[in-house]
């Protein structure tokens, strides 16, 4: 698995994980959700680089050009319910994707962490490029399981995990249990977790910011 940690160089990214971590800043759910959609974008950005391009003759008002368009057929998944602001925001700027969806959520016990996966909507994924956003990865183990269960939908021809926050261990697991089909983009990278499995400093709850407290 190839990875890009977006921290390593100074960008507007930073500007909006400090609003998305800041306690005061982050009770505002319309500024929060709006920040994953603006990083998401960023990230989105940085990852139109590795796709691949074509040519294309077009016309303008003045004269015929050449340019070049993404050749890759895209489809955009996210893993509800913090994963639906990145969707909008990566769905804003590759408008041609196709969209698949996961539901996924941690189970708590003494022991360990399981995580289930009770709904996914997908198309066929059979040589299409998939981006699969989750803003917190943690463990690692919510990615794994939705892309096992992605599997049944069709062999991708390459898959990109975006993350907005991770930890350290998460990384490490996902590095040992992906091969080389997988690219991860990360806007920063935490060094802890804590004993429930919480990314330490993280940011909380992305799904209850970005959306209300749950049951």
């Amino acid at each position: 698995m190839d990875l890009y940690n977006l921290s390593d160089q100074n960008s507007l990214i930073s500007q909006y994980l400090n609003e998305i971590r800041n306690v005061q800043i982050q009770q505002d759910r319309l500024r929060f959700r709006t920040n994953l959609k603006r990083i998401s974008q960023l990230m989105g950005y940085e990852m139109s680089k590795k796709l691949n391009y074509q040519s294309k003759e077009i016309q303008t008002p003045l004269a015929p050009t050449t340019t070049k368009i993404i050749s890759d057929q895209l489809v955009i998944t996210s893993i509800m319910r913090a994963g639906i602001p990145m969707h909008e925001g990566l769905l804003e700027i590759f408008d041609h994707a196709e969209n698949a969806f996961v539901s996924a959520y941690r189970i708590e016990n003494d022991k360990d962490i399981q995580v289930e996966v009770e709904y996914q909507s997908s198309p066929d994924l059979n040589e299409k490029v998939v981006i699969l956003a989750d803003p917190m990865i943690a463990t690692g183990k919510s990615i794994i399981k939705c892309l096992d269960h992605l599997k049944k939908y069709g062999q991708a021809a390459h898959i990109f995990i975006l993350g907005i926050v991770a930890s350290q261990p998460g990384i490490e697991f996902l590095k040992r249990s992906l091969n080389d089909n997988y690219t991860c983009f990360i806007a920063s990278i935490d060094s802890d977790l804590d004993e429930k499995s919480y990314i330490v400093p993280g940011l909380g709850d992305a799904g209850d910011l970005a959306f209300g407290n749950k049951l």
